[in-house]
């Protein structure tokens, strides 16, 4: 059997000889024969990561195919697929990349089996087990995967056993759901009790950054408590999901491991939870501190503004003293209105209060900001633009921390609150809300290069601005943020 596309990628620790029991696919945000790629890194496949680790450690060999990661066009990514002959292969479905992903599975040889897994195969999964390109699809796996991936791999096992696992009934031609007795646990695997990534199977995972240090990703919690109304880890759009932290001491185990393998020295917490309740923060910060993580490293994480706003002085001293230097806080809106709307549980006053104190202790922020919400009107918008513009002022002349602007143009996905009240308003067809398309930006503009890949439309105005005022919005906002990381030098 010929080895496999270099693009796969498996441990060190694999044996190469034999088939490979499972490749793992992270379909192109795009396809890359259309549209040519400008962006050069995108975020590491952590999902799959752990998926592709616990499998090897139960005995199977296991690939990853970021697809993404290596800018590939459809057509390539399927012959590199079918190249490899997996005995499986697995896709990660998301909404805007759905319709790329539903397109390779259906040219993959016949003697491939497919599961799936992914926000999307939750909040649709009757209309991807009818969709005709998803015929072959064996197995629809709803939540957290890692333990009922390797019962699928194991042929001995039947799928009827396992809880969450969806398939068409070949005779009915109607989905049907698995699962037993006594077979929840699946369904929430104990985070500490899984092996830690096993950085062979990211493409990107450690990297150089430009600061010259190497850096990692990191998930420290699974779940999320808050109910934001676009977004797809809302509460009530994952009743199943058990909200778990993991312990920190497990966690500056992994931090420790991947600074002695790999001479990471910053690490980037990418979960929704890290900084996201007072009593987690106070545990981190006390292992951390014990620990002395702030003599060796820095780490950037998520956090959120109602929460930080509550902090002491002296707890954002100690978060600073720890090695804290980046957080990213989904602020959205600079809207009164709009975030009540949504649910965010924050204010525009707020949001500066906290931007300031964390910057004036050195500590960076990344702000993501939505652009033309549902029933959002110009003005509102506008507010949104102009809060982007009050918190560079904030930092524009300090040698402290800064603020870097990250923003979208505001688009559905199915299983959130919002995808709810734009169905239950009567305006919109399913169909029409599914039919994203890439945002043009303007790829020959330095500074917007990077940011198209992750900007998608609905082609559908949802406020009051159109999308030709809401793009020109983006464009004027990233080229302004580019020219000030060209100033000051911030990531």
């Amino acid at each position: 059997m010929p080895s496999n596309p270099p693009l796969i990628q498996e441990s060190p620790c694999t044996d190469p000889s034999g088939q490979l029991d499972l490749l793992l696919v992270n379909a192109p945000l795009r396809d890359y024969r259309v549209h040519p790629r400008v962006n050069d890194y995108t975020l590491p496949v952590l999902g799959m990561a752990y998926i592709a680790t616990y499998a090897a450690t139960r005995g199977y060999r296991v690939g990853v195919l970021d697809a993404e990661a290596a800018g590939l066009p459809v057509d390539e990514t399927i012959a590199v697929i079918n190249q490899a002959r997996p005995r499986w292969a697995g896709f990660n479905l998301l909404a805007p990349t759905y319709e790329l992903t539903a397109t390779i599975a259906a040219a993959l040889n016949p003697g491939i089996r497919i599961m799936a897994g992914g926000h999307h195969a939750k909040a649709m999964p009757q209309r991807i087990l009818t969709d005709p390109r998803m015929a072959r699809c064996d197995a629809l796996i709803l939540g957290e995967a890692e333990t009922r991936v390797v019962e699928l791999l194991a042929d001995h096992r039947s799928r009827a056993d396992l809880p969450a696992v969806m398939w068409l009934d070949p005779v009915l031609h109607r989905p049907v759901t698995g699962g037993q007795p006594g077979t929840g646990h699946h369904l929430a695997p104990d985070i500490n009790a899984l092996p830690f990534v096993d950085r062979g199977y990211l493409a990107q995972d450690p990297y150089l950054a430009d600061d010259g240090r190497f850096e990692a990703n990191m998930v420290g919690a699974r779940g999320c408590p808050y109910d934001c109304s676009f977004c797809g880890a809302a509460v009530s759009a994952n009743p199943d999901v058990t909200i778990r932290v993991r312990d920190p001491l497990n966690i500056i185990d992994e931090m420790q491991q991947l600074r002695d393998r790999h001479a990471v020295r910053a690490f980037r917490f990418v979960d929704d939870l890290f900084l996201g309740a007072g009593r987690i923060i106070d545990r981190m910060t006390h292992a951390f501190e014990q620990a002395g993580i702030g003599r060796w490293a820095v780490w950037d994480a998520t956090g959120r503004i109602n929460v930080l706003d509550r902090r002491h002085e002296d707890q954002l001293d100690q978060l600073a003293a720890c090695g804290l230097r980046e957080v990213a806080l989904g602020i959205e809106s600079g809207s009164e209105r709009v975030l009540s709307y949504i649910d965010k549980r924050i204010t525009p006053d707020m949001v500066l209060s906290v931007v300031e104190r964390l910057t004036r202790r050195g500590i960076g922020v990344k702000g993501y900001f939505i652009l033309g919400f549902p029933g959002e009107s110009r003005a509102e918008l506008r507010q949104t633009v102009d809060l982007v513009h009050r918190l560079w002022e904030v930092t524009e002349h300090s040698d402290y921390g800064t603020f870097r602007a990250s923003v979208f143009q505001f688009r559905p996905y199915p299983g959130t609150p919002e995808w709810g009240r734009l169905m239950a308003d009567g305006r919109y067809t399913a169909e029409q809300l599914l039919d994203y398309a890439p945002v043009d930006l303007g790829a020959d503009d330095a500074a917007l290069r990077g940011r198209d890949e992750f900007n998608f439309s609905s082609g559908i105005q949802f406020g009051e601005a159109t999308e030709s005022e809401i793009h020109q919005h983006l464009a004027e906002l990233a080229r302004e943020q580019h020219a000030r990381r060209r100033t000051t030098g911030s990531r």
